[in-house]
């Protein structure tokens, strides 16, 4: 067994990097899937309506019915479109959107490439995903979509100056931009959590206004209520 291992470790090892990812990806996607619904369920409530209560218990499996439908549906491309970026465009963004998975622990010991660098690899690629935006509206050889998506990208960019200050000052907190590390110093409990800050008392004045600015700038940012002006 033990030569088997180092005859074929190099092999194994991609085969286990490979199964990490696939199962990520599922976890990943599963929660997308619940967050998804929760944050439908939350507009219904607040339109007074049931909201998603047909597919499965409770609507349960109705991101899932959803996203069976988007995967079946006709792929349709203008006729003067360039079909080449047009159909490379949402691809790139739901890579980008993925890939950025790979520095976040979900767990001790729980992360595909624990890198010392690793919220400026995630600030890095998440920025690289308005060429996505800019590219589909570009390829549409429409000018309506070229606008929107110019507006999209111009208001994820600008958005993108605040949360890196909220990055610094995180960075500053815990002397390090490992995001194991980052998570391993709010492991004590609610008042080691950099939102109050309580371990460095003075900080509260600093952490709890940025996190605010984070909150805004990340809706800003997904393009959700009441910063979807774009669409």
């Amino acid at each position: 067994m033990s030569g088997f291992i180092q005859e074929h470790g190099a092999l194994l090892g991609t085969l286990t990097v490979i199964a990490q990812v696939a199962l990520f990806m599922v976890v990943l996607l599963v929660a997308l899937a619940l967050l998804l619904l929760m944050d439908r369920k939350v507009w219904a409530s607040v339109m007074m309506r049931k909201g998603p209560n047909v597919v499965g218990p409770f609507g349960l499996f109705q991101s899932f019915a959803d996203f069976g439908k988007f995967l079946l549906k006709e792929i349709v491309i203008p006729a003067g479109a360039n079909k080449t970026v047009f159909i490379i465009a949402p691809i790139l963004t739901t890579t980008l959107a993925f890939i950025a998975w790979a520095v976040v622990p979900v767990a001790p010991g729980w992360v595909i490439s624990d890198i010392n660098v690793g919220i400026l690899y995630l600030f890095a690629v998440s920025s690289l995903g308005v060429y996505g935006i800019i590219m589909g509206g570009w390829a549409s050889n429409s000018k309506y979509p070229f606008l929107g998506s110019l507006r999209s990208a111009a208001q994820m960019v600008s958005y993108e100056v605040s949360i890196g200050f909220v990055i610094v000052s995180v960075i500053l907190l815990v002397g390090s931009m490992n995001l194991s590390e980052i998570v391993n110093a709010q492991a004590g409990g609610i008042h080691t959590w950099h939102i109050f800050a309580l371990d460095h008392f003075p900080m509260i004045i600093v952490m709890l206004p940025m996190f605010v600015i984070f909150f805004v700038s990340a809706l800003a940012e997904t393009n959700r209520p009441p910063f979807d002006l774009p669409e």
